[in-house]
């Protein structure tokens, strides 16, 4: 038998034996330490857990807080004073304008500011940013222009009557057509993303519309105005998963979570209860309330 090619000596058969205490001892040994240090945790008190709870707790709330308010401050204050007319896109670029809205001042900029009220007039120059730059600004003194004996002033009433302004909400494409500035397929555009939102409530809202230029925009503050009464609403109180989540401003992870919180409270009492969803964060309430109804 010993000649046999399957004998094993007594050598090799304790050789073998260590070999599969080693294997046994690499694959639970890890597992005996973590028995131990879990054992070793077992006195830790019920108040400091407590304690380790609330201190987690606190943290996010504390970063939720930050990162919100870093968001809100994205605006940077001028160096130094400023002629606002002297300004070039990069300058406002630099006050944390985008590209766009940068170049839809330099439209406003046709004639000339005068004032600080003619640049509180732009819509792209919210009221945070003109909070900020307000106390920056100077405006040197225009020269008057004089008349000689053959020349006589215009009356404001030999002005041209300036064209009734079109109100977005209610109009078709030929009255959005009838807007200097605006041609079909703009008027398309706008029809299109105003059937998405259910109308819009502010002018804001129209550098959303698809490929829409910066002389379309001030074309459209000039020539058009909004009634946000004209807005459709959505119930949060009726409204299924679906017709919520089909609103541009709304996924369908949000939507689900303001059903399902209507679910367990029987129903909304305030619109701003949704803010308790952790999916709904402050932007997305700002920008969803106006079609919100109970």
């Amino acid at each position: 038998m010993e000649n046999s090619p399957l004998h094993i000596s007594n050598r090799n058969r304790r050789g073998l034996v260590v070999i599969v205490l080693i294997l046994l001892a690499v694959v639970y040994f890890p597992r005996l330490l973590t028995w131990l240090n879990f054992n070793e945790k077992l006195p830790v008190s019920v108040e400091y857990i407590s304690e380790v709870k609330q201190a987690i707790a606190k943290e996010k709330t504390t970063f939720k807080r930050s990162s919100f308010e870093n968001k809100k401050s994205s605006f940077t204050p001028p160096p130094s004073k400023f002629d606002p007319n002297s300004y070039t896109v990069n300058d406002w670029m630099k006050l944390g304008l985008s590209e766009k809205q940068a170049a839809i001042i330099l439209k406003f900029n046709k004639y000339g500011f005068k004032s600080n009220d003619d640049l509180k007039r732009i819509f792209v120059i919210n009221d945070e940013l003109f909070a900020l730059i307000k106390d920056s600004t100077f405006y040197p003194e225009r020269p008057q222009k004089t008349y000689s004996n053959n020349e006589k002033p215009r009356f404001e009433s030999e002005k041209p009557k300036a064209p009734e302004k079109v109100e977005i909400n209610s109009a078709d494409e030929e009255k959005l057509k009838t807007i200097k500035g605006i041609g079909p397929f703009f008027a398309k555009q706008i029809i299109r993303q105003r059937d998405k939102l259910g109308g819009f409530y502010s002018k804001d809202q129209l550098s959303e519309v698809w490929k829409i230029t910066p002389e379309a925009l001030v074309a459209l503050e000039e020539g058009a105005v909004i009634n946000p009464d004209k807005v459709t609403k959505l119930s949060i109180n009726r409204a299924t998963v679906d017709e919520l989540k089909s609103h541009p401003y709304l996924n369908w992870n949000q939507a689900n979570s303001i059903v399902k919180m209507r679910e367990q409270r029987g129903g909304f009492k305030k619109i701003e209860e949704i803010k308790e969803s952790k999916l709904i964060d402050e932007d997305t309430y700002r920008k969803i309330v106006p079609y919100l109804s109970l």
